[in-house]
Parts: structure tokens; sequence; C-alpha cells
């Protein structure tokens, strides 16, 4: 064997013992979800104690779920609460002493990065496939109209029965929940990013829902210079550009336009989707916060005042 051969199985080797040790780690945190008569599909099991997440899709409409463990044993569960608009649900398993998988920061994430899905294809439990992380920021629609921001896309295989199962990186923490596949096409799969389902899991626990406040944005990830981020006084590397503002929403009456690059509010850095999202929570409904954007390579400050959206269907 020459020496570039002996390299590429070096390296072959190295992605096997990672996706192994990825399947080991995560693969008993991973459960089969019946519900009612209409199937089911996987979840994610978060807490010792029987928290668990999937998607909003596999639940919608029940109060309860039928669940079986990576090691073998079943229980009931009950829906805690569920949200259309990012297809996530939350429930609690009628048992204790459960894997749990551990939540990773997606917003960490690098395109290229391996991603590794396991969930329950077609009800054969513990099916682990793996692949890259294709794209980061994707826009996706979720079944209440309103957009999935900051979505995953990768190329590890997913199929029916695989929604709300684990997309997980090789330091063995979970970065996103699958959720869609885009039928007809090839390695086109998309997962819920980890800091989006930390935020839902934290609302619907503290309030049995998701109480967002609306600015009538839709927006993406863009990398912030070095030399706007020093400017800014933000170590951040990345911000929020967004790409449509909806008429007579709070960011049209703050003078917020299509193009703008959205830095900070209320102080936060706006690093993503995800941290807009997360500062747009219950406590900023109906209070004003100083917003920092780049217009034009310029800074301005503007007010803006989320209003409390009371109906799924609008952008963020």
């Amino acid at each position: 064997m020459d020496q570039t051969a002996g390299r590429d199985a070096d390296l072959l080797d190295a992605y096997s013992l990672s996706v192994s040790r990825v399947a080991e780690t995560v693969g008993p945190a991973v459960c089969a979800l019946g519900v009612g008569g209409r199937g089911g599909g996987s979840g994610v099991v978060l807490s010792p104690d029987g928290l668990i997440v999937t998607n909003h899709h596999v639940t919608a409409g029940a109060r309860e779920a039928r669940v079986r463990f990576a090691d073998g044993r079943e229980a009931g569960a009950r829906v805690l609460g569920s949200d259309a608009d990012t297809d996530l649900a939350l429930l609690r398993a009628e048992t204790g002493g459960l894997a749990a998988a551990r939540l990773g920061d997606s917003a960490r994430l690098r395109q290229g990065q391996i991603a590794i899905a396991i969930g329950t294809p077609f009800g054969f439990q513990a099916t682990v496939t793996a692949g890259v992380i294709s794209a980061l920021g994707r826009t996706l629609a979720s079944n209440g109209g309103r957009p999935i921001e900051d979505v995953i896309q990768t190329d590890a295989a997913l199929n029916p029965g695989n929604s709300g199962g684990a997309l997980a990186a090789s330091s063995g923490e979970v970065i996103g929940v699958a959720t869609a596949v885009i039928r007809g096409a090839q390695g086109i799969c998309f997962a819920v990013a980890s800091n989006t389902v930390s935020f839902v899991v934290g609302q619907i626990l503290s309030f049995g829902t998701v109480r967002r406040g609306f600015i009538g944005v839709s927006a993406g990830t863009i990398p912030l210079p070095q030399r706007v981020a020093d400017a800014a006084g933000s170590a951040q590397r990345t911000a929020v550009m967004l790409h449509r503002i909806e008429p007579d929403s709070p960011a049209a009456r703050a003078g917020l336009k299509s193009g703008d690059i959205l830095v900070t509010l209320d102080g936060a850095p706006m690093t993503g989707p995800d941290a807009l999202l997360r500062r747009l929570a219950s406590d900023a409904i109906e209070r004003p916060l100083p917003a920092r954007l780049i217009r034009g390579g310029r800074f301005l400050e503007r007010a803006l005042t989320p209003a409390e959206r009371a109906a799924p269907g609008r952008a963020a």
C-alpha cells in the first residue's frame, strides 16, 4: 500500500470511528413515537426524567403518544405543548431513568461539517445515516405558514419516520431535529437548528405555548467583517440580513428596510435569525427595543416595538 492510500485509509477509519461514537452516544436517546392510528415518527430524549422533543407534524392534534425507547422499554407520553411555526413539540414520558442527549450550539456550525442522522425510518429503530451539513440559514415553510428560519440543510439520508429524530455533530451533541425531505430530490433534507429547539422547549416549559413578539420581517444570516464588528464594539462574526419587511408592521413603522443588516437588538448581538427569535420572546412584547443596524455602510439607531403575534402565518 502506498503512502497516499494509507492516509486515505486512515481518514476513512477516523470518519467511521466518529460516526460510530456518535451512534453510541446519541442513539440510546432516540425513541420511536406512535400517535393514534395515523403512524408516528421519532423523538429525542432531552432529560432522564422523560422530556422528549419531536416534530409538531408528528403529534399534531394529539394529547398523548406511545413511546418505544432504544432499551426496549415502552411507555405513554403526554404532549406538553406544540408549535406549528417551528414544527416542534415537547412531550413528557411516563417513565424515568432514560438516556438523554445534549443539545449543542447551532450558531457554531460550519458548512461541510459531518452530520449524523439517527431516527426510526419506516419503523426501523436506531437507524444511522451520515453526510455533511450542506448549507446553513435556510428558510422552510412551516405547517402554520410562518417561515422556519435558520434551518440546517443536510445530505444525511432522511426517510418517513425520521421526522423528530436527531441530527448530531461529530462531538456527540444534537445540532438539529429532523423535519422535512424534498420529495424527488437527492440528498436535500432539513432539520430545525438546536438553538431554535432550546428556545421552543424553554417557552413550552414556562408558558405551555410559545409566546412571540412580531416585528414583520423575514431574515437570514450574513457574515460580519472584522472591521465592522470592531466599529460596532462587538466580537460577533455574523449578523441578521433583513430580506423583506411587511407593510404596516412594527419593523416598517420603525423605519427598517429590506437590505438592512441588524447588528444588535436591545443590546444583544444579532448573530442570526435564531438570536432574533430568542430576543422576540414574551418579555419583548410592546416594549421599545433599541436596534442598531447597518444601511449603505453606515450605522443607524432605531427603536423597535414588537407586537404580540396572535396568529400563525406571519413572518418573525
